[in-house]
């Protein structure tokens, strides 16, 4: 099932990919939180929690459920749950690998291969908020691995689009950092300066998942709005970025 479909009621805070009695999928604006911290700023749950009690003329609390997360400066597609019963489901099928998350992204570079499976460990430094990756398995490092294949190349920048099967922190950052093709704006896996403050080059492109009730898979996607640093790349690279994202679960690019 594709993902336009909306539920026709006020209009929503945050664009609405597909809504129903158990599911709510949204577009995260970049720079917003996941979820509350005790920084107090803007975050997700928060936000819809208080458009829904707001379009639905609905008293008390609302519940909204975290089933996964896109850090800080990233934004696209993120699904919650409406339901307890949606959540626990929805989360379990996070846990067992069946939620597909696929991503676009701009790196500085070329990869050395146009397609490959990359199979890291991850260990983070939480005093630091930065992950180092290892080739070999290490104590306290997570099994980190994606699939990348890469749309276009131009200007020195690569479009690459990016299958997560793990869901580590910082995952895609550091594991292109590793291969020497940092995102663009990713000071902090070692991006060259650039002018001005953006968000990281990184794009929650494709959601799929089993639907908590019916089963029935659904498959949610956004592309990243038109503008820079996005904007570089031509209609073509994009089309190809699409149909990288529509690929069939599971197969083999």
């Amino acid at each position: 099932m594709n993902a336009d479909k909306h539920r026709e009621a006020a209009a929503p805070l945050l664009p609405v990919l597909y809504e129903d009695n158990h599911l709510l999928v949204v577009l995260k604006t970049p720079g917003i939180l996941s979820q509350a911290d005790d920084t107090g700023e803007p975050d997700m749950v928060t936000l819809l929690k208080d458009d829904l009690k707001v379009r639905y003329n609905k008293p008390g609390n609302v519940f909204v459920g975290l089933v996964h997360r896109l850090d800080r400066p990233v934004g696209g597609v993120m699904v919650f749950a409406k339901t307890s019963k949606a959540a626990s489901r929805l989360s379990e099928s996070v846990r067992s690998r069946n939620f597909e998350k696929m991503y676009v992204a701009l790196v500085h570079g070329m990869p050395p291969k146009p397609s490959a499976t990359l199979r890291h460990y991850l260990s983070k430094d939480a005093a630091r908020n930065i992950v180092t990756v290892h080739e070999r398995p290490t104590a306290d490092a997570k099994e980190a691995v994606l699939d990348y294949q890469v749309a276009a190349s131009h200007g020195g920048l690569s479009l690459v689009v990016v299958r997560l099967h793990t869901g580590r922190p910082h995952q895609i950052r550091a594991q292109m950092a590793h291969l020497g093709c940092p995102l663009v704006y990713d000071r902090k896996y070692g991006a060259p300066p650039a002018k001005g403050e953006r968000d990281l080059a990184l794009w929650s492109a494709s959601v799929g998942v089993h639907h908590p009730v019916s089963k029935e898979w659904l498959a949610f996607r956004a592309l990243p709005p038109r503008n820079e640093p996005w904007a570089q790349f031509p209609d073509e690279a994009w089309r190809r970025a699409e149909s990288m994202l529509a690929a069939d679960k599971g197969s083999a690019w």
